[in-house]
């Protein structure tokens, strides 16, 4: 078997930055392969940031770590995570958060991935705060709680109504594609797991909705990939 090409000091500079943030949208990370390469003076290629990555993942292997991309289901852009294969479970966030809080964190996963639209709204929320096992939080306190999880990039906050942060789709793929088997799939296009989605009411596939715009653009009759039924949801 061939060695795996040798991890240089632009590869652990570049992987510390990636671990400090917690995720790093694409544009994000070019500049920063070519910071670290120019820095280190190693040969550095624009259209190489993947194989950069590729060198990096396969010293990660033993420690059952990998660099991961995902799509921002916003947007549609790419963004980079280090993820711990080791612990697919909520259960990695057991060192920053109190069991109360991880239980507030379950339960908001739980309305999010059930919902229609990938959102809960912060009263459905704050409503559950008084059921909890561990025991009862006041609403003030989830609210805080809720800060907190928005700030840390596990969830997305916008109008009051909250989603899944992308940094927490690309750690959480595999617990969440394992724990919610009957409703969670992965987009047609792009084959990230897929919590904001338009689905064909024919075939049931699902797609993110900067990939419905983009499959369907220029197309005057929008028809499912997969089925060829008509696509009855309104494109963005």
């Amino acid at each position: 078997t061939l060695m795996a090409a040798q991890m240089t000091n632009a590869h652990r500079r570049f992987l510390q930055v990636l671990m400090s943030n917690g995720i790093t949208e694409g544009s994000e990370a070019r500049k920063l392969h070519q910071h670290c390469c120019e820095t280190d003076k190693v040969y550095y290629a624009h259209d190489k940031l993947d194989d950069f990555i590729s060198t990096i993942n396969s010293h990660l292997q033993p420690l059952f770590m990998q660099i991961r991309k995902g799509i921002s289901e916003d947007d549609g852009r790419a963004h980079y995570a280090v993820v711990n294969l080791a612990e697919t479970e909520v259960t990695k966030m057991a060192s920053d958060y109190t069991e109360i809080e991880l239980e507030l964190f379950r339960k908001t996963m739980d309305l999010i991935i059930l919902s229609e639209n990938g959102f809960a709204s912060s009263t459905d929320i704050l409503n559950l705060a008084d059921q909890l096992k561990t025991k009862k939080m006041k609403k003030k306190e989830a609210e805080q709680v809720l800060k907190v999880f928005v700030e840390d990039k596990w969830l997305s906050e916008k109008n009051g109504e909250y989603t899944l942060h992308t940094r927490c789709i690309i750690e959480m793929e595999q617990y969440i594609l394992s724990n919610y088997q009957d409703v969670a799939r992965k987009c047609n296009i792009c084959h990230s797991l897929a919590i904001q989605s338009q689905v064909c009411e024919s075939c049931g596939i699902g797609m993110h909705l900067p990939c419905v715009r983009k499959y369907f653009r220029g197309q005057t009759e929008p028809r499912c990939p997969k089925c060829n039924e008509f696509w009855s949801c309104d494109t963005p």
